[in-house]
């Protein structure tokens, strides 16, 4: 079972790593017993902001997976993570880089971008 969020963006937030509300930090704050979301081109610049600091830690984690592809891993363990030096911050910042670059590329489409967060 997991923490899905749905609408003009979907997908699963990383298991143990990403809150329900980590697209707060891209500039929009969710509400009511779901997490509602909205953003517009408004939100560019803050967007731009928090993936370029988040960027780092999406590098480094990326690489693990990477490497971990090729050597024909399909998942990963809390002492694989610890051996490749990745803190659990890093582990989350890397998530939400991917949901920040899933609604920077929904307002380009589309010119904003509504979704509902499961708490």
């Amino acid at each position: 079972m997991g923490r899905y969020y749905n609408g003009d963006i979907e997908g699963k937030f990383m298991f143990a790593v990403q809150g329900s509300d980590s697209a707060d930090r891209f500039g929009s704050t969710g509400t009511n017993n779901y997490l509602e979301y909205w953003f517009d081109s408004e939100h560019l610049p803050t967007i731009k902001e928090e993936l370029s600091d988040l960027k780092p830690a999406w590098k480094k984690v990326n690489k693990f997976f990477e490497e971990g592809r090729k050597n024909g891993r399909t998942g990963y363990t809390d002492d694989e993570v610890k051996k490749a030096g990745i803190s659990k911050s890093e582990m989350s910042d890397y998530a939400d880089y991917l949901l920040g670059e899933k609604i920077q590329e929904c307002i380009k489409e589309n010119g904003e971008c509504n979704f509902t967060a499961e708490i």
